[in-house]
């Protein structure tokens, strides 16, 4: 079991590298925007990569989810490649199509207005790009190949900051700037994975399966309405805040909003490991233990990040360290108060995650469209609700809520219908252990050296929590 873990933490260490190098990298352009972009500008780039997001799900279909699960399995690979592969080619050109007939109407539905029109025929090329890397990227994911699902990574991200620096910054071409930066980028992945693809498709096109493409197609589709409705947590709020307070105060939330990406990091990095590793245990007679003992490690490890950047994140954007710049310029900081809230969220989105052997091995992936539309109804409930009365800070409070409850209910279908023996006294006291730390802090006055004192106590505690739990266990 412990070999298990540890070829897991590699794992999600080679992964995790490209994604901090990728995520850090792209949060280098968040001070960059808010010193080059005005609080409306900005705010029409967050609320059209809300867009393209949730249009990415609809593009996508859920066939990267389904590639995973059928080539596991399969006697031919090769197969599941191409029918994921031509059939997302094929209806992803159609989607392309309606998109640029409709691009008008949509710029208005979405809010950022018909003088955008032209972003929206850009954000197309953004989706098409993007589905054909998916496949090839689950491809590498599938067969451990994670120095080159890295390297291709870290390559796309660098061409998008070097475009994005060289269009705004020097070329001073505006907003669209972004989105183009985005297509190069897309473009560099494609010719990287194109040898992937090529060990597929070479010696001609297999013989088309109906029964192979029903079967993955049934397992695919619900992975759309659960998708939209998971993004829905995340990015609904851009919609509505441009319709109840307008685009510079979407700016404003989506900058500190961003933030966030350094909690995300953790729980990207550990997904992109986590459901390879899950799957090819699952066969395994320790399999539910080993899927216990993994929730715990990632627990302590999640709850030190979740601290360590609400403590400290404002004053490093506050402070002085580069002179006269900052992280955010100063007219973004009144959305400061929303960090906190994004990683809370974003702590319970990891939860979540672990929670997912449940459906995925039982292949009662449907429940999971009923829980994010659970999620997506509590985030539209708590915008409404709070938006209106304390404005971003409402919007953050959604994200948080929305994760919570998804968590929860996933949990309860896991323990319902697959049980896993998870260690609830050892997570409550990593819990508890949090709540000290923030307690303590704040009472006793919040200065930078308490802080930093009482972070570096919590993964001392934290450990002996853990030891105590693996002696008890093994």
């Amino acid at each position: 079991m412990t070999k298990d873990i540890v070829r897991l933490g590699k794992e999600t260490l080679v992964y995790g590298t490209s994604t901090v190098v990728a995520r850090l990298l792209n949060f280098c352009l968040v001070p960059f925007y808010t010193y080059y972009l005005a609080t409306s500008e900005y705010g029409v780039v967050a609320t059209l990569f809300a867009v393209i997001a949730l249009l990415n799900v609809i593009f996508l279909f859920g066939m990267d989810q389904s590639y995973l699960r059928f080539a596991s399995e399969a006697k031919d690979r090769r197969e599941v490649f191409q029918h994921c592969f031509y059939g997302l080619l094929c209806y992803g050109g159609v989607l392309g199509v309606l998109m640029y007939v409709f691009a008008r109407p949509l710029s208005v539905l979405c809010g950022i207005g018909i003088e955008h029109v032209q972003l929206m025929y850009l954000a197309v090329w953004i989706l098409l790009l993007d589905m054909m890397n998916m496949i090839p990227f689950t491809k590498l994911r599938l067969q451990r190949r994670a120095w080159y699902f890295a390297g291709v990574r870290t390559a796309s991200i660098v061409t998008n900051v070097l475009c994005n620096v060289l269009f705004i910054a020097v070329l001073k071409k505006g907003v669209a700037s972004i989105f183009w930066a985005n297509i190069f980028a897309s473009l560099m992945s494609l010719v990287l994975l194109s040898p992937v693809v090529w060990e597929e498709v070479k010696g001609g096109r297999v013989k088309f399966n109906p029964v192979l493409q029903k079967q993955m197609l049934g397992f695919a589709w619900p992975f759309v309405p659960s998708g939209l409705a998971s993004l829905l947590v995340s990015v609904i709020d851009k919609p509505i805040l441009v319709q109840l307070v307008g685009l510079s105060a979407v700016g404003v939330y989506q900058a500190n909003f961003k933030i966030g990406v350094f909690m995300m990091l953790v729980v990207s990095m550990f997904d992109q490991a986590w459901r390879p590793f899950f799957l090819a245990h699952a066969q395994e007679p320790n399999a539910r233990e080993i899927y216990a003992r993994v929730l715990t490690f990632f627990t302590a490890f999640a709850l030190w990040v979740l601290l360590g950047l609400a403590l400290l994140m404002p004053d490093i954007i506050k402070s002085n360290i580069f002179g006269s710049f900052h992280l955010i310029a100063p007219q973004y900081w009144g959305g400061l108060n929303v960090i906190p809230l994004v990683l809370v969220g974003y702590f319970f989105y990891g939860m979540y995650i672990n929670f997912m052997v449940g459906p995925v091995i039982t292949k009662r992936t449907r429940v999971l469209m009923w829980i994010t539309l659970l999620g997506a109804a509590t985030s539209i409930s708590v915008n409404l609700l709070l938006v209106p009365h304390i404005g971003i800070v409402g919007a953050g409070c959604a994200v948080a809520c929305s994760y919570f409850v998804m968590a929860c209910a996933l949990f309860v279908f896991t323990q319902k219908n697959y049980g896993v023996p998870y260690e609830y006294k050892r997570l409550a006291l990593l819990a508890l252990l949090a709540a000290g730390v923030a307690y303590g802090v704040h009472s006793l006055g919040g200065s930078l050296s308490v802080k930093i004192v009482f972070l570096c106590v919590y993964p001392v505690l934290a450990g002996i929590i853990v030891q105590e739990w693996g002696r008890k266990k093994a």
